[in-house]
C-alpha cells in the first residue's frame, strides 16, 4: 500500500488515530447483497414510494422501473470500481477525501449521511405504521391501537421502537446483523410469494367483493366501500388512465418518485472495509447489481398482479384519497393487507402482515449501519473527536459513532411527532440531499485516473477501458448526468408534484444549507485545533485509510 502513497507505513501510526480501525471483515459477498437488496426494499420503501405515483397518472410505471434500473445500474458499476480501488469503511467519505480533498469530502459525506440521516428515522417510522402497526391492529380488531398510533404520542412511540430495534442490532455487531438479514430475507420471500399467489389466483371482482367485506368487517364502513373509494380518489384528483399508455415523458417525471426507493443499491458502500474479498471488483459489483435486479425483477411482478387483481385504476384512487384525506376507508392502501383480505380470515390476514413485516425488520439496520461508519471513519481521520471512533472489543462495534446517530435521532422523532406538518417539511428535501452526497463521490470516480494515478494504476480497474478511455469514468459521466437530471427535477420542474411539495417547503431549504454551513465550520475548526496539535488534516487525506 505505502507504492501508492506519499507516505510510508511507519508515518502512519502518526497521522491516523491508530494503526488499525480494529474493525473485521466480518460479512460475506451475500451478505453485501442482501444489504444491498433491503436498501432498494420492495415493501418498504417501494410499496411506499409507488403509492404516490398517482401523481403521474400518464407515467408508465414498468417502464419507468425499466428505465430507472438500468441507469442505476451505471451508479452500481461507478461504485464497485471506487470499492476496488478503496475497500474501506466510510465508502463515499474515504473516496471524496482521498480525491476530492478533505474539505470537500468531509462536508459532502457528512451532510448526506449524518445530518440527513438521523432526519430518516420518523421517516421508518412511519412506514412502521401504515405497513405493520396500523393494518395488524386494525386486523386484530384492537381499534384503538390502531388509532393510537395515528395520533402524536403513538408516532413518537413507533420512532422509539425504529430506535431502539436499531440500536440493539447495529450494537449486537455486523455478524448478528448479517443473520437477522438472513432470517427476514427468507421468511419474508415466503411471504411475498405468498401475497404473489393470492393475487394471481384472485380475479377483479373476487377483490371487490373482499374489499366491501374487509372495508364493513374491521373498519365499519357500510356500502360499497370499493366505489366510495373511487369516488373519493377522482375527488382528489386523480385522472383515470389506462395502465397500457406509454409517453417518454410522462415515463421521466416518476423518477423523482422512483428515486425514493431505487437509487441506493449503494447503500452498503461506506462498509465495504469490513466484506471479505471487497477489492475484487466482481464481489461488490454482483452484490450491488443483484440487490438492484432481483428488486426491479420482484417490482414489476408485484406491480402486474396488482393491476390484474387489485386495478391499476382503483389503486390510484386508493392512494389518491389517502393522501388528500378523503378516504371513506382509514389506513394506507397497503397490497399486502389487500391481498389478506382475499382470505375471509382475520387470523390468516394477521399471520401474513406479521411474515410481510420482516421485510421492514431487515431492512431496519440500514437506518444507522451505514452512517456510524462514515462519523467512524471521519473521526479516524482525527477530523471529529477520537471518541467517535472508539470500537468495542468483544462486537467491533463503533459504539461512538452509534451515538451520534441515536441522540439527534430523539430529538428529530421528537419534533417531528408533535412540531405538525409545519416542522415535518424540514424533511422533505432528504432525498435530494444524499442524492447530492452521490453526486460529489461520482465526480471523484471521473477524475480519479488523474487525480490519484497512483492508486488508480495499482487498482485491479486499470485494465478496464474503452476506447482508450477509464470505464470508471465512462460510467460516471452517466451517473452524474442522472444525478443532476434527478436534482433538477426537484428542483426546478413545476410540472412535478414532488418540485411542488419541496418548494413549498422554505424550512426545508433553509435546514439543508445550514447544515453544510455547520460541516463547513466543523472541518475548518478541526482542521485549526489539529494543526495547534501538530497533525496535517491535509496529509492524512492525501493516505489511504490504513485497515
Amino acid at each position: 500500500m505505502a507504492d501508492t502513497t506519499m507516505g510510508t507505513a511507519a508515518a502512519r501510526p502518526g497521522l491516523f488515530l491508530r494503526n488499525a480501525t480494529g474493525l473485521v471483515k466480518a460479512w460475506s459477498t451475500f451478505d453485501a447483497f442482501l444489504y444491498s437488496f433491503w436498501s432498494v426494499n420492495l415493501i418498504t420503501l417501494g410499496l411506499y414510494g409507488m403509492s404516490f405515483v398517482y401523481t403521474v397518472p400518464d407515467g408508465q410505471l414498468l417502464a419507468g422501473i425499466l428505465i430507472f434500473g438500468v441507469l442505476v445500474t451505471f451508479l452500481v458499476i461507478t461504485y464497485a470500481g471506487l470499492v476496488s480501488v478503496m475497500p474501506r469503511t466510510g465508502g463515499d467519505y474515504a473516496w471524496q477525501s482521498r480525491i476530492l480533498g478533505g474539505g470537500v469530502g468531509f462536508v459532502l459525506a457528512i451532510t448526506g449521511w449524518w445530518f440527513t440521516l438521523f432526519l430518516w428515522a420518523p421517516i421508518y417510522a412511519n412506514i412502521l405504521i401504515v405497513q405493520f402497526f396500523s393494518p395488524l391492529a386494525y386486523t386484530l380488531g384492537l381499534t384503538n391501537v390502531a388509532t393510537f398510533f395515528g395520533q402524536p404520542w403513538g408516532v413518537f412511540v413507533s420512532c422509539l421502537v425504529v430506535l431502539a430495534f436499531v440500536s440493539v442490532v447495529v450494537t449486537l455487531g455486523m455478524e448478528f446483523y448479517a443473520k437477522v438479514q438472513k432470517v427476514c430475507f427468507w421468511i419474508g420471500i415466503v411471504g411475498l410469494l405468498v401475497v404473489c399467489g393470492l393475487l394471481l389466483f384472485a380475479s377483479n371482482s373476487d377483490f371487490q367483493a373482499a374489499f366491501n367485506r374487509e372495508a364493513s368487517s374491521l373498519y365499519g364502513v357500510t356500502g360499497n366501500a370499493y366505489q366510495a373509494t373511487v369516488d373519493a380518489g377522482t375527488k382528489a384528483g386523480y385522472t383515470p388512465h389506462d395502465f397500457g399508455y406509454f409517453a417518454i415523458g410522462p415515463v421521466f417525471l416518476l423518477m423523482p418518485w422512483l428515486a425514493f426507493y431505487m437509487l441506493w443499491p449503494n447503500w452498503g458502500a461506506t462498509l465495504y472495509g469490513e466484506v471479505r474479498g471487497a477489492k475484487d471488483i466482481r464481489k461488490p459489483f454482483w452484490s450491488m447489481f443483484w440487490g438492484l435486479w432481483v428488486t426491479v425483477g420482484l417490482v414489476a411482478l408485484v406491480v402486474v398482479l396488482t393491476v390484474k387483481t387489485i386495478g391499476w385504476q382503483f389503486y390510484n384512487e386508493a392512494n389518491a384519497a389517502y393522501w388528500s384525506g378523503t378516504a371513506p376507508v382509514p389506513g394506507w392502501p397497503y397490497p399486502v393487507m389487500y391481498a389478506g383480505w382475499l382470505v375471509n380470515n382475520h387470523l390468516f390476514q394477521a399471520l401474513l402482515i406479521l411474515v410481510v413485516g420482516l421485510w421492514f425488520f431487515g431492512w431496519a439496520g440500514t437506518l444507522f449501519l451505514s452512517s456510524t461508519r462514515v462519523i467512524f471513519a471521519a473521526a479516524f481521520d482525527r477530523v471529529l473527536p477520537s471518541w467517535a471512533a472508539n470500537i468495542s472489543a468483544k462486537r467491533r462495534v463503533p459504539y461512538g459513532s452509534l451515538a451520534l446517530m441515536i441522540v439527534p435521532s430523539l430529538v428529530v422523532s421528537a419534533l417531528w411527532s408533535f412540531g405538525g406538518t409545519k416542522l415535518q417539511a424540514v424533511f422533505l428535501d432528504a432525498t435530494a440531499v444524499i442524492a447530492v452526497t452521490f453526486l460529489g463521490t461520482v465526480i471523484a470516480a471521473i477524475i480519479l485516473p488523474w487525480r490519484r494515478k497512483d492508486i488508480y494504476d495499482a487498482s485491479p480497474i486499470a485494465r478496464y477501458k474503452v476506447g482508450g478511455i477509464p470505464l470508471i469514468t465512462i460510467t460516471g459521466v452517466i451517473t452524474a448526468a442522472f444525478l443532476v437530471f434527478l436534482i433538477g427535477e426537484w428542483s426546478f420542474n413545476g410540472a412535478n408534484l414532488y418540485y411542488t411539495a419541496l418548494n413549498q417547503s422554505l424550512p426545508s431549504v433553509i435546514y439543508f444549507a445550514a447544515t453544510y454551513v455547520v460541516a463547513l465550520v466543523i472541518y475548518l475548526v478541526a482542521r485549526y485545533v489539529r494543526g495547534r496539535q501538530g497533525i496535517d488534516l491535509s496529509r492524512i487525506h492525501h493516505e489511504i485509510p490504513v485497515e
